[in-house]
């Protein structure tokens, strides 16, 4: 049997992650090769979203609420990655506190993570920023595609770092943007 025949079969013909029964594709779950037990039948979106390393769309990805209880260790790893790049969200912290990986799992989890800067990101003053601080634009900011400028003196709480370390993310007017950190100061 092959592996597509294997997963489809597993997974009741259905994305593994978020149920969708369209455009299905075998993803391989990095660093290990090509066999059933490390592999996942996704859907077309999903499967854009995991190997793309651009930023994720937060809302489709609530399904991990449900896709991380799967008995699969495969679909428990990608839960897992996918959750970790989500940190930012109250609700993927949430759900990742309550994944438990054993051992080999969690070697597996995070030997296919993406490497992150260790450099810190610092504000204009150079002060150290962390994932959960608020800061202070020190200067307005045109946002690109959301038609509003970002004005100087706004806070934005609960900011989340990137891989960047230049950047941060944070929510301005209700919209999650990307923010240089030297146009910021810790509050």
């Amino acid at each position: 049997m092959s592996i597509e025949q294997s997963l489809l079969s597993r997974s009741n013909e259905s994305c593994e992650l978020c149920s969708s029964k369209e455009s299905l594709r075998v993803y391989e779950v990095p660093p290990v090769e090509a066999h059933a037990d490390k592999c996942l039948l996704v859907c077309k979106t999903c499967h854009a979203q995991l190997t793309d390393e651009n930023e994720l769309d937060a809302t489709h990805w609530h399904c991990l609420n449900t896709a991380m209880w799967s008995t699969t260790p495969a679909v428990q790893i990608v839960s897992w990655r996918l959750l970790k790049r989500l940190m930012s969200e109250p609700w993927a912290q949430d759900s990742l506190d309550m994944l438990y990986l054993d051992e080999d799992m969690q070697k597996w989890a995070e030997a296919g993570l993406v490497e992150i800067n260790d450099e810190a990101t610092l504000d204009c003053n150079g002060t150290p920023l962390q994932t959960g601080d608020t800061v202070t634009l020190v200067k307005d900011l045109n946002v690109k595609g959301a038609n509003f400028t970002a004005k100087r003196g706004t806070a934005v709480r609960g900011i989340a770092l990137s891989s960047n370390p230049a950047h941060i993310e944070g929510k301005v007017n209700g919209q999650r943007i990307v923010i240089i950190s030297a146009y910021t100061k810790k509050s």
